[in-house]
């Protein structure tokens, strides 16, 4: 393998080549979009069932090929048959959810098992028929990509058309089927007929995947490019196209990938990649990511060290206020401020340096004094003002006890906004507390500094 031969496979001059690369790519973009809705609707396993539930369906299309004395290998009848049986799989797990008391998850198990079991008993009677040695119906199984012809790309493009076609057309009912079932059934919308063309397309899917990547790898088509995209986005429109999109490139890199190295079976290689883009989203992803998770823990963190910080701060310099008027004094003792808050003395200078860095507070002075900056006094006002508001909220409108409103009141005031907070002043009003102080007095008690 040099050089020549990667741009030949990538730029897909080679017919054969063409021809795998665009029915994988097809194949890949189909299974990420209508994978999507499975993933919403908590039905991955259905993948998995309808994909185990085509195998009796392309045994008995075979038997009865030999049967008539027909072309055993006919793939159009074979893949009726798969058609068949995956349908018939998705009523019977409808039919066991909707008329029983079992669950999703155990219905598709039954079935599955069921299905399965049909279709290796099946497969062994075919195996002693004089025709079934060479009936080649494992590449049902394991698939046989490199054996894929103009028909399958013929077949490939009509089903992720219809696919695409459909999920546009019924995206409303399809996106209130995924994310309120209850609501969309309690007006009028008909849940079991627009299940039941979900579940068709996933059949179609399945059964269009057979000959490309086998009945248990297009499981992973199904499942993988849509978990990957999840860690994206939050909007189902985007949802759908990063799903087709890692699906197509998995389909069109793996196919590559195994034209250079024929020895490797092309639909491993698409589950491969397409695992490789889902390590990548579980790391990276804009929306759950582990590593953009991190750091939003990590901004949080800083984030909340430094409203505590500051609110120590005023209510070290508040304590010691003598007077009624506001507080303007702005140095602070550190053996003051470490002594506020069960902090180490490490935590205490992080979240002053990063203080500093904001020049909320001036550099520590040599008689060890924390001088907080106008902008630093201006926000350590506007900090302790917010959890006022919502420790006197809590005591009015949620009957906290005064005892323990601090410690909620921290909780609620990182992670909501300042909109919240002025609403909270328009409820407090008739306390005359907003408009009476810059800060409300505190609803318990605050020690003086020594």
């Amino acid at each position: 393998m040099d050089g020549s031969d990667i741009l030949t496979v990538l730029s897909l001059r080679d017919y054969n080549t063409r021809l795998v690369v665009l029915c994988t790519l097809l194949l890949g973009c189909a299974c990420g979009m209508i994978g999507s809705f499975l993933l919403l609707r908590k039905r991955s396993l259905m993948g998995d069932t309808l994909s185990h539930a085509t195998l009796p369906g392309v045994g008995i299309a075979f038997i009865i090929s030999v049967l008539i004395g027909g072309n055993e290998k006919s793939l159009p009848l074979l893949l009726a048959g798969a058609t068949i049986t995956g349908l018939l799989g998705c009523f019977c797990v409808l039919f066991i959810r909707h008329n029983s008391r079992i669950k999703d998850d155990a219905a598709m198990g039954i079935v599955l098992s069921v299905f399965f079991g049909a279709g290796v008993a099946l497969l062994g009677i075919i195996q002693t028929m004089p025709e079934g040695s060479a009936a080649g119906l494992e590449s049902f199984i394991y698939g046989k990509t490199a054996s894929m012809v103009l028909q399958d790309f013929r077949l490939l493009a009509l089903v992720t058309s219809f696919v695409l076609i459909t999920s546009i057309v019924l995206f409303k009912e399809f996106r209130m089927l995924c994310f309120d079932q209850s609501y969309a059934a309690s007006q009028g919308w008909p849940v079991k007929r627009l299940d039941l063309i979900l579940l068709f397309l996933v059949t179609l899917v399945t059964v269009a995947g057979l000959q490309a990547v086998g009945l248990i790898l297009v499981i992973a088509l199904l499942i993988t490019p849509a978990a990957a995209a999840r860690f994206w986005t939050d909007r189902l429109d985007q949802m759908l196209l990063l799903s087709g999109l890692i699906g197509g490139l998995s389909g069109w890199l793996g196919a590559s990938v195994s034209a250079l190295a024929p020895r490797l079976p092309a639909g491993a290689l698409i589950v491969l990649v397409a695992a490789g883009f889902f390590i990548l989203s579980v790391l990276f992803g804009s929306k759950r990511g582990l590593a953009v998770r991190s750091i939003r823990q990590h901004r949080l963190k800083r984030s909340v060290g430094r409203q505590h910080l500051l609110r120590a701060l005023y209510e070290i310099l508040e304590a010691d206020t003598r007077s009624e008027e506001s507080v303007t004094i702005r140095a602070v003792p550190f053996r003051q401020l470490r002594g506020r808050r069960t902090w180490s003395d490490a935590n205490v200078r992080s979240y002053l340096k990063y203080a500093y860095q904001l020049g909320l507070i001036e550099a520590i002075t040599k008689k060890d004094l924390i001088l907080l900056t106008e902008a630093g006094l201006a926000a350590a006002v506007q900090v302790t003002r917010n959890h006022r508001l919502w420790e006197l909220y809590l005591i009015e409108y949620a009957d906290v006890a005064t005892s323990r409103v601090d410690r909620d009141a921290d909780t609620l005031e990182h992670v909501l906004g300042g909109k919240i907070v002025a609403e909270l002043e328009l409820k407090l009003q008739r306390l005359r507390m907003a408009g009476t102080a810059l800060v409300p007095p505190s609803p318990h008690p605050i020690q003086p500094g020594d």
